[in-house]
């Protein structure tokens, strides 16, 4: 069984491979697995995380190139469902310099939304360590009922939980809806990871601090919001920080979030307490996840970008850190025994 379950979509990404051009003039396309979830699992697996999946994929030639996908990076897909009749979800990505995402989903209804409850083995959720899940599976039913099973399995079990909302508005029916159920489902997290640019949306201010100290209250027991080439802010309720980005220069920024997360909780897998970890603790994690976001950036397409643990160690021990805000060091942003 494995260590690490991720729960979601499984896509195809199909990512531009020219940077600045809009999908409405069909730039020339490369196609990838991805789906943040499962991308989070074989992050995992580069990393020697035994992971497993559970997802649903149609039953067409793009499910059958997921499966192997999986199969081929040492991921566990017993739980990968091929639903007949369905189509596999795909992704239509413009590459941009500045980072942003221009995203375009076919996914009407897709078959990873149709995931149903009863897909959901409980065993197999309630004998590993950790449990990982985003927000697009919360989009629509029967998705969003499996989802939370899931979790409700985890919580019962003991498991470490991980929650990153992954915001997409554009596949959700109001953004009314998209704050509702991201925010039902924050209590059962341990930790949270945001990306800066959703970060107003779900927390309701521009302040890091304030918002995380918001969801802190709510129940996870450690925030963590990636910045892009500014690196990373991080707050446990006892000790907060900013840690600068690597220096590259992104082929396709698509997915850095999600080798972030694959680093991350390879090394909170064994914390019994992320509440108790000092800054230290989370300075030495969160900056091997900064190299491996900034790795996972240097290759077109997600899965196939992702790096092992000795690609990282040797991108940290030759890579140049950005300078942080106002050019001060790290030691200036961090407050250790934060109140709260």
């Amino acid at each position: 069984m494995p260590a690490a379950v991720c729960i979601g979509e499984l896509l195809v990404d199909f990512v531009s491979t020219e940077k600045d051009v809009s999908l409405s003039r069909c730039p020339p396309l490369l196609g990838a697995p991805g789906g943040a979830p499962a991308n989070v699992a074989v992050g995992l697996a580069r990393l020697g995380v035994a992971s497993g999946f559970i997802g649903k994929i149609g039953d067409d030639p793009f499910g059958e190139y997921l499966r192997d996908a999986l199969l081929q990076n040492a991921v566990d897909a017993a739980h990968l469902v091929s639903e007949p009749g369905a189509r596999t979800t795909l992704a239509f990505n413009a590459t941009r310099s500045d980072g942003k995402k221009d995203i375009f989903f076919y996914r009407n209804p897709g078959a990873d939304i149709l995931l149903h409850p009863n897909d959901i083995a409980d065993d197999y959720v309630a004998s590993a360590r950790l449990l990982h899940f985003g927000s697009v599976s919360l989009t629509h039913s029967p998705s969003r009922e499996a989802t939370l099973r899931a979790v409700e399995i985890a919580q019962a079990n003991g498991l470490c939980i991980s929650y990153d909302p992954n915001l997409r508005l554009m596949l959700w029916d109001s953004a009314v809806e998209a704050k509702k159920w991201i925010w039902k489902a924050m209590p059962a997290a341990d930790v949270v990871k945001l990306a800066e640019e959703e970060w107003e949306f779900i927390t309701g201010t521009c302040d890091l601090d304030a918002g995380s100290a918001k969801i802190l209250k709510a129940g996870p027991r450690l925030v963590v919001v990636t910045r892009g080439e500014q690196g990373c802010y991080y707050d446990n309720g006892s000790a907060r920080g900013y840690l600068p980005g690597f220096l590259v220069d992104p082929v396709d920024p698509l997915g850095a979030g999600d080798g972030f997360v694959a680093a991350m909780l390879a090394g909170l897998i064994e914390v019994a307490d992320f509440g108790a970890m000092s800054a230290e603790d989370l300075d030495d994690l969160l900056t091997t996840a900064n190299a491996a976001g900034a790795l996972t950036t240097q290759r077109a397409g997600v899965i196939p970008a992702l790096p092992t643990s000795d690609e990282i160690r040797a991108f940290a021990r030759t890579a140049t850190f950005r300078h942080l805000a106002l050019g001060e060091g790290m030691d200036a942003f961090r407050d250790d025994e934060t109140e709260q």
